[in-house]
């Protein structure tokens, strides 16, 4: 069954709105019979009606029975098998051959119960045999039991196991239904919102995928009342609901069938970014999450599902680049911009075994002696058609995409080796190299560390690694932990940009550190300004 991931617990749980969605659909489910005998018919019905089941559709011709139950998409269907014009073995060969109908229960209700048609009709994919005449009891329990494994695999394939919100699949079939909707309403318009938890590989790469699954099972549970609230009162506008549903890993979709205009749809983005404002509690801490989000709007933005999920994606990436914590529409600029990154994405991919990219080292002097002490490594670009990439330009699609594991290893395997080379010539310089927080999260940094200075015989000494303060500051004893790890191996440890996150001196005493490098606003006027200087 559908389930939902009790946050900070270590079992998944049954979801109690998926338990009461179950039990309604097999009381809302209906029931196809077919059979030439309409004394039959009514009987079996009258049988049913007192286990509660209110809706059939009866069939007395077996030659329209496909075409109706393709028409009617019945929970189950109860099939005679000896019928003049069109045996019921023949229908049951051909709802197995539909697409639509192949996975529908079929229960047998015929006087033929020789062993042979038992066999037949098994063979051929009825889910029951009953012989006639039918005994009330067991048809009841035949039926529930079919009706009950159909609501269950209907939930495999619709709902999502973590969340219990409808899946990919199922939001992309309402989507469709939907956007043929709208567009039979003049001056109304349909409005997709790609919703994006924020730093949310960040909890998976420092608390657990566990932890992660406890976080989205809560951000989904937030989301859907905050869908609630959207929800029009209402139902016999049910075509018109909102529909939200988990689309990827942390992504979700939310559907707003029927908005007067953009203001409308800022105006629930506006509503489901405050579900943010409160802590999530995970594994007994508190964790301040946020999401940005894109819209997209039909029929402006796109004709197709296809192209108008593509465009809210497009506008839910502009929002984490910009801001986060924030909305934005889709743009014909967006897009630009974005399929430009895409194209700069797909090019840095190639870089390394292309080898584009190129350490520069830029001297530290000692300011008593004018000596150089040591330098700082920096990453460069040489891209073969747009010279030299600025870092800002490619650093952070390295982060989002994850190369910058690969990249930040590559870096140290470069330094290590032309710290070697410095050696031969008699030269001992420190090189400072700054390591990205998915390198360190990754658990392989040691390793790398271990196998560069090794193969390039560099003292560990030599080699110093940057870390910026507002990394440290997340998750303090998960990152204290990694940096003694660092230490066992004897490289340096350096805090960069420090000032600019949380400040606190305090938290220093935690971490094994050998340098700290002060953010520069607090000393560009020291000459001058004697807060500065102070």
């Amino acid at each position: 069954m559908s389930q939902m991931y009790e946050a900070g617990q270590d079992a998944f749980k049954p979801s109690a709105e998926a338990d009461a969605r179950h039990a309604q659909a097999l009381q809302d489910a209906s029931i196809m019979i077919v059979d030439d005998e309409p004394m039959m018919i009514e009987v079996t019905q009258t049988y049913l009606e007192d286990a509660g089941y209110t809706r059939f559709v009866s069939v007395t011709d077996p030659r329209l029975a496909l075409a109706t139950a393709r028409v009617k998409k019945p929970g189950l269907i109860l099939l005679d098998l000896m019928m003049p014009g069109m045996s019921g073995f023949d229908v049951l060969q051909h709802i197995r051959r539909d697409d639509v109908l192949r996975y529908t229960p079929v229960i047998v209700l015929t006087a033929a119960s020789d062993p042979a048609s038992k066999l037949k009709a098994l063979e051929l994919g009825a889910t029951e045999f009953l012989s006639k005449p039918v005994d009330e009891s067991e048809l009841k329990i035949r039926v529930r039991n079919s009706l009950a494994f159909k609501v269950y695999q209907d939930r495999l394939a619709n709902d999502d196991p973590l969340t219990g919100l409808p899946n990919r699949r199922v939001f992309v079939e309402r989507l469709k239904a939907a956007m043929a909707f709208v567009l039979m309403r003049k001056g109304r318009m349909l409005a997709l919102m790609h919703i994006n938890v924020d730093r949310f590989r960040q909890v998976n790469d420092t608390l657990g995928h566990k932890a992660g699954d406890a976080l989205l099972a809560e951000v989904a549970l937030r989301l859907r009342t905050a869908t609630e609230a959207l929800s029009s009162p209402d139902l016999s506008r049910a075509t018109r609901q909102p529909v939200l549903a988990r689309i990827g890993g942390d992504e979700f979709g939310l559907l707003l069938p029927d908005v007067e205009g953009p203001a409308a749809a800022a105006d629930a983005a506006r509503e489901l970014l405050t579900v943010f404002t409160k802590p999530f509690q995970v594994d007994g801490q508190d964790l301040i999450m946020t999401a940005s989000i894109g819209i997209a709007l039909h029929p402006g933005d796109a004709r197709d599902d296809a192209a108008l999920l593509s465009n809210a994606g497009v506008a839910m990436k502009h929002a984490k680049s910009t801001a986060r914590n924030c909305w934005q529409f889709y743009t014909q600029e967006i897009n630009n911009v974005s399929r430009e990154k895409l194209k700069l994405e797909m090019q840095l991919r190639k870089a390394l075994e292309r080898k584009e990219l190129r350490l520069y080292y830029q001297p530290k002097v000692d300011l008593a002696t004018g000596q150089v002490c040591g330098s700082e490594a920096l990453m460069r670009w040489a891209h073969p058609e747009l010279g030299m990439v600025p870092p800002g330009r490619f650093i952070p699609i390295a982060e989002e995409t994850g190369l910058i594991v690969e990249m930040g290893e590559w870096v140290i395997r470069e330094a290590c080796h032309q710290i070697g080379q410095w050696r031969q010539q008699g030269l001992n310089l420190p090189v400072s190299v700054n390591v990205a927080r998915h390198g360190l999260a990754s658990g392989n940094l040691a390793g790398v560390l271990v196998e560069a200075l090794q193969k390039h015989q560099v003292p560990p000494g030599l080699l110093v690694l940057e870390l910026t303060e507002s990394m440290l500051m997340d998750q303090v004893d998960t990152m204290a932990r990694k940096l003694l790890q660092l230490r066992e191996v004897g490289v340096e440890l350096s805090i960069d940009d420090f000032g600019t996150g949380y400040s606190s001196m305090s938290y220093l005493k935690q971490f094994p550190l050998q340098e700290l490098k002060i953010d520069r606003s607090f000393v560009t006027g020291a000459a001058s300004d004697k807060t500065d200087a102070a």
